[in-house]
């Protein structure tokens, strides 16, 4: 039987791999059978992860996992760039130990980048940031940058185009190296210039038509419209033109 900690990593997993993507349904009961543990216990990770951004609820839909927004996009990537800069600006000296921890992370994303296994692919790039922020000695930040990632990753596949994995991959490496240099000016400025380059790559337009989906399955057949022009009399055109326009207005 599955605890309520147990459950709620894993679902945090699984929409760090991708493999939940913003708006899926999560029912007590299927999971509660998955997990073979009580709708109480399902409850209590769902709570947990409510708590934390990741999934939320609503009376007519239940529990889903969030959808975020555009302001909330910009929100979450500001917040991981005050603090993974500020983590690496205030630390003093990285020690071999934790190099050595970064570089077998870097290893294992290489071979995933190289491999066909989308999900670990972005479960490895994304925990990379989890796993700076334990190598640099704050556990309290890493957990909350895991949260943070999580958002990003589902902002990403709502709005986001393929994402180039190698470039990330290497620029994770960049960081390291810097890092292992001893140049934790430059770690920050690289870790910043991370961040910013693919919270651009966003696809998020600011002014997007709402009705555009519905405007284009209700516009009129080429053929058809073609057709009513040519038989219908002027006093019908013009109701027709005059019905045409307020559609239009509406739609």
């Amino acid at each position: 039987m599955a605890t309520s900690s147990e459950i709620s990593d894993r679902i945090l997993e699984a929409v760090m791999a991708r493999k939940l993507e913003p708006g899926s349904r999560l029912g007590e009961q299927q999971l509660a059978m998955l997990f073979d543990c009580s709708r109480t216990i399902v409850r209590e990770a769902l709570t947990r992860l409510a708590a934390r951004g990741i999934v939320t609820v609503s009376a007519r839909r239940g529990w889903y996992v969030v959808e975020p927004s555009q302001d909330e996009a910009r929100e979450a990537f500001e917040a991981r760039r005050v603090i993974e800069t500020g983590l690496i600006r205030s630390t003093k000296k990285v020690d071999k130990s934790a190099i050595t921890r970064l570089r077998s992370h870097i290893s294992r994303q290489k071979a995933a980048v190289k491999g066909t296994d989308i999900g670990a692919r972005s479960f490895l790039l994304g925990d990379f940031h989890v796993c700076l922020a334990e190598c640099l000695g704050n556990s309290l930040l890493a957990e909350t940058l895991r949260d943070f990632t999580a958002r990003t990753t589902l902002i990403a596949m709502r709005y986001q185009s393929p994402e180039d994995a190698a470039q990330s991959c290497a620029e994770h490496v960049d960081i390291v190296a810097a890092l292992e240099a001893g140049d934790l000016r430059k770690a920050e400025q690289l870790m910043a210039a991370h961040l910013s380059t693919w919270q651009v790559k966003l696809q998020m337009p600011g002014d997007a038509d709402p009705l555009a989906k519905l405007r284009q399955a209700l516009a009129p057949l080429k053929g058809k419209a073609q057709e009513l022009h040519t038989s219908e009399s002027s006093p019908a055109r013009k109701a027709r033109a005059s019905r045409s326009t307020y559609l239009g207005e509406v739609l």
